[in-house]
Parts: C-alpha cells; sequence; structure tokens
C-alpha cells in the first residue's frame, strides 16, 4: 500500500533496519528491549540489543502499557509520527488523528466514539485489536509527551504543566512521567533540550522533527505565498498565523530549523496552555511533516515523466491547512480568481466574521471565522458576487450544522460527496479540500489548469494522469505544480544588479496553485 518503501510488519526486517539505525523508520514503530526495560527508536545510537531481547510495538503508548520506559538518549517520544495514520482512512486511522488533536482530551473516549460513528465499546475493540492498547492510553502517552514538552522548553511550574498536558491531578501527572520517562518532573527539568532559538515572555519555543529530506523554506514559501493579510503573514524567511484552538486563537511562527536539518522551529504563544498539543497536532499537518519521503519518492521518481523532478526536489511536502473547515471556505473563495484575488476577498472576510485578537500579534489581528459565524455574517461588502456569496453561506451553514465534516477524523469519501451536495461547490473544489485540508495523499485535481500545462510540456493528458502515481498523486500535484509555477515553490536569486524591474508572476487562477 506504501509504495516500494514500506515499512517491516515482521521481526526479521524490523531487527534489520535496528541494526542498520534506519532513521526512515522512526515513528513507524518502536524497539522495546527486555533486558533494559526501555523502548528505542529504530535508529538509536546506543549498542543494538541482541534479537531474543527485542520486541517491537506500533505506537510509544503500546511499549508504556508493556512497562518500558522511553530512552533517555534517542527520545522516541520525540519522533515524526507514522505516515501510516495519514494515508489510512480506516476508522482507526481516523481514530488516531482525532487523539493527536486532543479529541480525548476535550470530550474523553465516548466524545471520541461518537465523532467517529461507533459505540465505545466497538471503537475499543478496533483500537486495541490492532494497536493492543485503547485510547485512553493512546491519549496519555500524548499527555506524556506534551508534558515532557513544556517542562524542558518553559519555566512553567509543575502545577500549571500538569494541567496545560491535560492531566487531571498532580499526582496522576507525577506518577505517568516517572513510569514513562524514569525521571521525575523536577529531574527532567534539570536536564534540559537546548532551547532552539531565543523567546519572549509567554511563548513556547518547539522543534518540530521531520522526515530527511525535508525543505522546510520551500513549504513556508508556498504559504506564505497564500497569506492573508490580519490572518497570516510572511517575512521572507518566517510564516506566522492565528490558530483557531478550542480554547482561544493562538499565534505560530514557523521558521526552518538553523541548523539546516529536516525540522522547523514553532514559536507558539496560546491563549491557554492546554491547547499546545492541538496547536502542535495542526501545525505538524499543516507543514506536512509526518509524511514518508523515500516511499513518496520511489513510486513518482520510477514514473520516467515525474523522474527529473523528483531528483529535483526529493522529499517534497504537500502544504496544508491547520483547518479543514477554513481550507473549504477559502477554496470557495478563490474560485477563478487569481491568488492575490483570493488573498484580498479572504482578509475582507476577517472583520466580517472573524474573532480578533484580545491583543493583535504585530500584523496578525484575527482567528479565521467559524462556520457558524460566517453562515450569520453579512457579507455583502465583502466584493464577492451573488452566486459566490450564496455558496460560501451554503458551505458555512453545512460545516456548522454537521452536514460536512472536515475534522480530523472526517471520513475523506464521505466529506467529498457532502461537499458535492453543496450548491457552488464542484469536483476541483472537493478534490482541494481532501488535498489541503483533509491532508489525503491520494487526490489528483480534475481540470487543475496548471497541471494541465505540466501535463503538456511532459508530453501527457489529464485523462491519462489521472490515474497514474497512485498511491501519491497528491505529491505528483506539488510536483507539476511547481513545474507550472515556480515562484511559489522557490524563491528566485537576485541578480548582482537589476537595471530593470523583474517581470510580474503570472496570475495563477482558482484552477491552479491555490
Amino acid at each position: 500500500m506504501l509504495g516500494a518503501v514500506t515499512t517491516p510488519t515482521d521481526h526479521e526486517h524490523r531487527y534489520r533496519a535496528v541494526v542498520g539505525r534506519d532513521a526512515r523508520f522512526d515513528g513507524w514503530f518502536f524497539t522495546a528491549v527486555r533486558t533494559t526495560g526501555i523502548y528505542c527508536r529504530p535508529s538509536c545510537p546506543a549498542r543494538t540489543p541482541k534479537s531474543a531481547n527485542v520486541s517491537f510495538f506500533s505506537t510509544a503508548a503500546g511499549a508504556q502499557a508493556a512497562g518500558y520506559r522511553a530512552c533517555r538518549r534517542c527520545r522516541p517520544d520525540a519522533v515524526p509520527g507514522s505516515p501510516e495514520w495519514d494515508v489510512r482512512a480506516d476508522v482507526v486511522a481516523r481514530a488516531m488523528r482525532l487523539i493527536a488533536d486532543g479529541e480525548v482530551e476535550r470530550s474523553g473516549v465516548p466524545g471520541l466514539a461518537r465523532r467517529l460513528g461507533y459505540s465505545e465499546r466497538q471503537l475499543h475493540r478496533l483500537v486495541v485489536g490492532e494497536l493492543g492498547v485503547g485510547p485512553l492510553a493512546l491519549a496519555r502517552a500524548q499527555r506524556a509527551h506534551t508534558a515532557r514538552l513544556l517542562i524542558e522548553t518553559s519555566p512553567l511550574p509543575m502545577a500549571d504543566v500538569a494541567f496545560a498536558a491535560g492531566f487531571a491531578s498532580i499526582r496522576q501527572f507525577n506518577d505517568t512521567v516517572r513510569e514513562v520517562f524514569a525521571a521525575t518532573p523536577t529531574e527532567l527539568r534539570r536536564r534540559p533540550a537546548p532551547a532552539p532559538g531565543a523567546t519572549t515572555p509567554g511563548e513556547l519555543t518547539l522543534r518540530l522533527a521531520a522526515r530527511a529530506p525535508y525543505d522546510a523554506a520551500e513549504v513556508l514559501l508556498f504559504l506564505g505565498a497564500h497569506a492573508v493579510p490580519g490572518l497570516e503573514e510572511w517575512d521572507g524567511r518566517t510564516f506566522s498565523r492565528v490558530l483557531d484552538l478550542p480554547h482561544g486563537p493562538g499565534v505560530v511562527r514557523l521558521s526552518p530549523a538553523a541548523d539546516g536539518s529536516a525540522a522547523v522551529v514553532a514559536r507558539l504563544q496560546l491563549a491557554e496552555l492546554r491547547d499546545l498539543g492541538t496547536a502542535v497536532s495542526r501545525c505538524r499537518r499543516m507543514l506536512d511533516l509526518d509524511a514518508d519521503p523515500a516511499a513518496v519518492d520511489a513510486v513518482l521518481g520510477d514514473d520516467p515523466a515525474l523522474a527529473d523532478l523528483v531528483a529535483a526536489a526529493p522529499g517534497r511536502r504537500v502544504p496544508g491547512s491547520p483547518d479543514g473547515p477554513e481550507l473549504a471556505i477559502r477554496a470557495v473563495l478563490g474560485q477563478q480568481v487569481s491568488v492575490a484575488g483570493a488573498r484580498t476577498l479572504t482578509a475582507r472576510l476577517l472583520p466580517a466574521a472573524g474573532v480578533p485578537l484580545a491583543t493583535p500579534a504585530g500584523t496578525l489581528t484575527h482567528a479565521f471565522p467559524r462556520p457558524d459565524a460566517l453562515a450569520a455574517a453579512d457579507l455583502s461588502t465583502v466584493g464577492l458576487t451573488g452566486a459566490r456569496r450564496a455558496a460560501v453561506h451554503a458551505l458555512a451553514a453545512a460545516l456548522a450544522d454537521g452536514a460536512v465534516a472536515l475534522d480530523p477524523g472526517a471520513d475523506r469519501d464521505e466529506a467529498g460527496r457532502a461537499l458535492l451536495a453543496v450548491r457552488g461547490v464542484g469536483p476541483w473544489t472537493a478534490a482541494l479540500v481532501a488535498l489541503r485540508g483533509l491532508a489525503d495523499p491520494d487526490v489528483w485535481l480534475p481540470g487543475d489548469l496548471a497541471l494541465r500545462r505540466s501535463l503538456a510540456t511532459l508530453g501527457s493528458t489529464d485523462a491519462e494522469a489521472a490515474g497514474r502515481w497512485r498511491p501519491w498523486r497528491s505529491y505528483a500535484v506539488m510536483h507539476l505544480w511547481a513545474l507550472a509555477a515556480p515562484s511559489l515553490f522557490t524563491r528566485p536569486t537576485p541578480p548582482a544588479r537589476s537595471p530593470l524591474p523583474p517581470a510580474p508572476v503570472p496570475a495563477l487562477s482558482e484552477r491552479s496553485a491555490s
């Protein structure tokens, strides 16, 4: 299912990855050593244990439930997440995406089950049957990871760390940290990880890891080219935006790691610290940090039509959105207008229905409007045609009443059908929402003008290409968009002297790199 490079599933092949310290599989599975009681990532630099002493787990939660503690040397809880949960569309994968987004913290396992359309007992049986642990254990592992981040990157009192990470009591926090990390919270703070940059009061600075190769500058440039004034900001290196989080708007500033590694530095300002886990999960999804570039490049690079494009930009990612409903509304606003025009229309939407920040953060002033507010808003001054305004209202109403669900646990096929039932939403728009809003790795954009131009250059057609490059068509789209509109992906090298102003970049219509 995952192309030429897949995660090994049997003991022998997994042990071979451990012997080779193969970082490609970090996050895919975890290695537990019975003689030490420690679990590690596959690439751990420690001495390789004997095969007979090793067990493998698909999640850190599974290793923790079996009584193993996290390795202090390789920090297995800090690896990128498993790409499997982004690729798969079944209920276990949807549950994993919702757990990462903090659904258990917000509404408990009963709420998670309701969101997925299962009884609590059915969901528990499915998750335990595949992963060996239930949703509560998975959420507990995530709480432990969030706690470690706060302990090591902030001066917060331990009581604040405990409740911000989602623990119900100080005792539960202390017991979990000792069990998972074999150290007390105070001991973890005595051994902090080096901070990846200076911070300001109230700001948390985190390092978000990715699988190499990862071109953070390219991903941030793409996001910056679409930045909406008031909601987003791009200064040529750092992409900033407002996040609409469960307990209030937050601001994140994202920059490439200074050491050039496959990582992004995130500086977060949150209304409430208990939104940290959700904010990190949404940033990772927006930046496509959990993708498996080896698997993607192996499939796409094997096609002669894409081989040169893949070789020139290995590990290219699909920049997404932290919020599916926001992406859907922005896709409708951008229909049949240029990228610049879409940015302007979206910016006008913010004061009409957006949530203002208590204190503006530079040029950032509003969170994107929530569907219920947008459905009731007067959009007559935004500059939309009557048909486009009706489409925005209809989509917002469908999102608000649940007729269209675009959260991380959404059924992608069902979401596509529901979107197409909304008047004013066509196949291209629904596909774009799947590609950038739901992080579906296998989406083709029917009728996209930029793709057609690139395919003509490569001697292919839209109809022929629609069935190629599975299961990674979303990544093929990005390569073809880059061929058609390189300025959205690569910052031009300034000439030695510029006697004439640079030629303007041709505007891309809605059916292009939106």
